[in-house]
């Protein structure tokens, strides 16, 4: 046996220390998980409420949904690729970036701008080669969410006014019913009309923006809160794939530390032997020694 009870003993040492920090991480993983989910019935009432006004100002135009659009369905794509801002969350962003190369139309993928969030995202976006358009820091709190949603709008408008791009499509996680989380797609531009229901013919509404720009504001609005959700429904199934990855951390870290324990013991039962068989060598020795003496 080569080990060291002193070395194994520093060992455990630091498996505890490991183990206690793999337990910090688990639980405050855990804790932005629910407060992430704890918003997302917030959000989706509020976009429900924009919903039931794009249908009555769609009935106020003529003819309908089907005479209004924001942009034609032909030209360049931009995905939005939602990834984590930090580490030990699995095959997180590598999913994510797969579901969003998948999106893009092969015929066109090098054309397409793919717009990263999240530093750990952009770094294995980097490793793989992909030509990144703009890239933005992941949230690290519920209340940064509304702050990176902006940053994002700013940066699709700006490309939609310029007329680099007439095609939209924001790629994220979310959790899972089971033990894993879901990629989910979803295309913001061209904006899909048909998914609203017109309002009957009530009493109209009194307006005072003529129809088209009443629609046209609802509709960024509404895609606004489709963002914000999505960065929710991302920093919720980032948290619960870093928790999954922490227990399965503990578990190794705990069959680790108990195969340090047990060899300890061993290594001290055979120090506690060798003491015993060199102090009844001794004993012998210093009987022969009396006895050659008499």
């Amino acid at each position: 046996m080569t080990d060291r009870l002193s070395d194994v003993e520093a060992r455990i040492g630091s498996v505890q220390q490991l183990s206690s920090v793999v337990g910090a991480m688990r639980g405050i993983a855990a804790a932005r998980s629910r407060e992430a989910r704890q918003q997302l019935d917030g959000i989706r009432s509020y976009s429900q409420v924009i919903a039931s006004a794009i249908g009555e100002a769609l009935a106020l135009l003529q003819g309908g949904r089907a005479t209004y659009s924001v942009t034609g369905s032909q030209g360049r794509q931009a995905v939005i690729a939602l990834c984590a801002e930090q580490g030990f969350a699995g095959n997180f962003n590598e999913r994510v970036l797969d579901a969003a190369l998948a999106v893009a139309d092969p015929a066109a993928v090098q054309e397409a701008e793919l717009l990263v969030i999240g530093d750990r995202g952009l770094m294995i976006a980097g490793e793989r080669g992909l030509k990144i358009a703009w890239s933005m820091p992941m949230i690290a709190h519920v209340d940064q969410a509304a702050d990176l949603t902006n940053a994002m709008v700013e940066a699709l408008y700006a490309r939609l006014d310029a007329g680099r791009i007439a095609q939209v499509t924001i790629v994220h996680a979310a959790p899972g019913h089971a033990e894993d989380f879901q990629v989910l797609t979803r295309r913001l531009v061209p904006f899909d009309y048909q998914r609203f229901a017109i309002a009957p013919g009530t009493a109209a509404p009194l307006i005072t923006l003529p129809g088209e720009v009443l629609v046209q504001r609802l509709t960024e609005e509404y895609i606004y809160a489709e963002l914000f959700e999505a960065v929710i429904l991302s920093f919720a199934a980032e948290n619960e794939a870093r928790t999954r990855a922490m227990i399965a951390a503990r578990t190794n870290v705990s069959k680790t530390l108990d195969e340090l324990v047990a060899r300890s013991r061993q290594l001290r039962q055979e120090e506690i032997t060798n003491e015993i068989v060199e102090l009844a060598s001794g004993a012998q020795s210093a009987d022969r020694n009396e006895q050659r003496s008499t």
